[in-house]
């Protein structure tokens, strides 16, 4: 019996070429700022058009301010990527989400609120976290710039077909662990090359438990492990989450679509190239003390005392800990904090900030603490104000900023400064990701609230 990922793979295979590549269908492509103005450069240059233009959807996030975005943007880097973007989609022909729009928001985060990323499909997208899209039972995977080309000219993509690898989590989470803890466990357990070469599959009584909301976060972090992508097998928390939705199918569609996801999981024989097995009680709220998303630790517990502790190279774990201005064997628990960020394609979503806000309710934010809230998408910050978070928030002394990519990477204004420590929900804690010189800490929108309300690294739990 195949698996899930043989399933959708197979059924997009265009044709298999001898001693070489696959060519696979691809049913969605996303486009943003960063990495599509040399692709549209590249169709301009053939003279050719894009073959499949309504199955491509465009919107800036990189570099979109999240303050005052009905203004021009100060930056001219950023501005120039902005303005191509849209002009580039409106030459081409394809539909386009600008800066303003009700619909815009960091990609990850748009396709699956909208419905345009849906079980059994193939995705691609410009980006290493697109990933994300799995957790709707699709295959998703970043590509670059010239595969972008590609996918735009043909709507199909030369891809070697990855290994197979099934993560399993029983048990039940304790209080205050989320799915980004659970992603930030697997990475430590794995390390960021753990599962290189391998589309990796959820399963198990922890991932079938969680909302939409928590699997998109888990699906997001699989590419830290190394792996092509991550997904979860569609079930009913995927049909309800999806129903209504602007893209999805309606009416007798809505039921024949059901009717085939239903039949999208891996059989009871299906054999993987890999399997893994944890347990939830394993995992408490996590967070990292290292340059990548694979040194982390428990939030009670202590920085490795050595490298091979660490599962990490000698001289990258002293040159880690050099740059955080961490000491081997120390616990992190009472640090002292500058920045808190929340948001990112991995922590932007609704359920994020009902978490920051069910910990910050009758708080207030510690005074030295710079906190930048952003929503995902403007849907999101809609559905903040309809649920009354936004006056939590206010009330606690946190501003909602407008949406996009923000603090996860320094390529618009929100940049930390060199030296400060940044708590962020955000995917990824390189040397200068969130600015020259800046240092991060990764960790769940609960980890994040109770360093902003107390100004040092805090075990939420305590505030619960």
């Amino acid at each position: 019996m195949n698996t899930l990922f043989d399933k959708i793979w197979d059924k997009h295979v265009v044709q298999i070429v001898d001693d070489g590549p696959t060519q696979l269908y691809i049913d969605r492509l996303y486009c943003h700022e960063v990495t599509s103005p040399q692709a549209f450069d590249g169709m301009r240059a053939r003279g050719i058009r894009c073959f499949r233009p309504q199955q491509i959807f465009c919107m800036p996030d990189h570099n979109t301010p999240t303050h005052d975005q009905d203004k021009e943007i100060q930056d001219p880097v950023s501005r120039n990527q902005v303005d191509t973007l849209a002009k580039n989609a409106h030459e081409f022909g394809l539909t386009h989400y600008g800066m303003m729009d009700k619909s815009n928001g960091i990609i990850h985060v748009v396709g699956p609120e909208k419905g345009l990323s849906l079980p059994g499909m193939t995705i691609v997208c410009g980006d290493s976290h697109t990933s994300t899209h799995g957790a709707m039972g699709a295959v998703a995977f970043g590509i670059g710039t010239s595969e972008v080309e590609m996918v735009m000219a043909s709507q199909c993509i030369l891809q070697q077909k990855p290994k197979s690898m099934r993560i399993t989590i029983n048990g039940q989470l304790g209080k205050g662990v989320t799915a980004k803890d659970v992603a930030l466990f697997l990475m430590a357990q794995l390390t960021t090359s753990g599962a290189t070469g391998y589309f990796v599959e959820y399963a198990g009584d922890v991932v079938r438990n969680l909302s939409m909301e928590g699997r998109l976060t888990l699906c997001n972090l699989s590419i830290e492990m190394g792996a092509r992508g991550g997904f979860v097998a569609p079930d009913e928390v995927t049909f309800d989450y999806l129903k209504g939705k602007e893209f999805a199918p309606k009416g007798e569609e809505w039921n024949k679509a059901v009717a085939y996801w239903k039949t999208l999981r891996s059989g009871d024989d299906a054999v993987f190239d890999k399997e893994l097995e944890f347990n939830a009680k394993d995992i408490e709220p996590r967070i990292t003390y290292g340059t990548n998303p694979g040194m982390g630790i428990g939030i009670t517990e202590s920085v490795p005392a050595t490298a091979e502790e660490a599962k990490s190279p000698e001289q990258g774990f002293r040159k880690a800990l050099q740059y955080m201005q961490f000491e081997a064997g120390e616990k992190l628990l009472g640090k002292k904090v500058d920045y808190v960020f929340l948001g990112a394609c991995t922590n932007g979503r609704i359920e994020d900030f009902r978490a920051f806000a069910s910990i910050a309710k009758g708080r207030k934010k510690a005074e030295d603490v710079i906190a930048w809230l952003v929503p995902g998408s403007w849907a999101v910050d809609r559905q903040i104000r309809e649920e009354g978070l936004d006056k939590v928030l206010e009330a606690a002394g946190f501003e909602i900023r407008q949406p996009g990519c923000s603090a996860c990477l320094a390529m618009n204004d929100d940049k930390v400064p060199a030296g400060k420590l940044s708590v962020s929900t955000s995917n990824r804690n390189f040397e200068g990701r969130q600015g020259p010189g800046a240092r991060t800490i990764l960790c769940s929108p609960l980890v994040a609230a109770a360093a902003a309300l107390t100004g040092v690294l805090t075990d939420p739990r305590t505030l619960l």
